[in-house]
């Protein structure tokens, strides 16, 4: 028997799947029509030899139930061969994830692996939206509070005062013409800390190019887990000979 690789079952599956689905569809629409499995034959004899001789009526059938399970079976058995096939090769199958020439993790199963990739695509997509630092102010590490800070700014807070405008003095001849105005006048000065929780830009890139890395890895993994030979495991025939024989 020619050597499989076990890369090679896996892109045999999904076609094979399909194909069967609808064989195995289609046989079981056609049990469904109980007329196709009927036939008959008609000879008709006169009562005396001047009589009215009429043709045999003839009605064949058309469709065999042991036929089509045996059809269903054989569609079905192959697919049973090579997902039997793939499953006892997962079982031994295995790659351990290196990165960077660092082993990261043992020898793990192609099924986790599988998953492992997933997952690592879902926290891609949540690290990539990460918020990041307004670029507008400058931030340092602030220990006390886990996050980021800027710089204290002062800003002039003012309040508004009525003040008499005096235009012109009073003379001894007119009264002083003055009028009332109101004015900003200086109260005391806001100091502004911000804060965040937010990432670094540069840090939220690190980030994701380590899950890219990482998940490079690990598919590079599962390629080689994946190109291990397998045995070719046959259930279906026996299956079949206790399901239909």
């Amino acid at each position: 028997m020619t050597p499989t690789k076990l890369c090679q079952i896996v892109a045999v599956q999904k076609g094979l799947q399909v194909r069967t689905s609808h064989a195995v569809t289609e046989i079981y629409h056609g049990l469904q029509k109980p007329p196709l499995f009927s036939g008959i034959s008609r000879t008709y004899q006169p009562v005396d030899d001047d009589g009215t001789r009429l043709p045999p009526e003839y009605t064949l059938v058309q469709k065999n139930v042991e036929s089509m399970l045996a059809d269903a079976a054989g569609h079905l058995t192959a697919l049973f061969d090579v997902v039997a096939t793939k499953e006892t090769a997962n079982m031994s199958a295995k790659a351990a994830v290196v990165l960077d020439g660092q082993r990261i993790t043992p020898e793990l199963p192609v099924p986790f692996l599988l998953f492992l990739e997933k997952q690592l695509v879902d926290l891609r997509t949540v690290v990539s939206k990460a918020p990041v630092l307004d670029p507008a102010d400058r931030w340092t590490e602030d220990r006390e509070n886990g996050g980021y800070a800027t710089a204290p700014v002062k800003t002039l807070k003012t309040q508004k005062i009525t003040e008499v405008l005096v235009k012109y003095a009073a003379t001894d001849k007119h009264p002083a013409q003055t009028e009332v105005v109101t004015v900003d006048k200086p109260a005391g000065y806001w100091e502004t800390v911000k804060f965040s929780g937010a990432l670094p830009r540069s840090r939220r890139d690190e980030l994701v190019a380590r899950i890219d890395a990482m998940s490079d890895a690990v598919k590079r993994a599962r390629e080689e887990a994946n190109s291990m030979e397998v045995e070719q495991i046959e259930v279906g025939k026996n299956l079949f000979l206790h399901l239909l024989g």
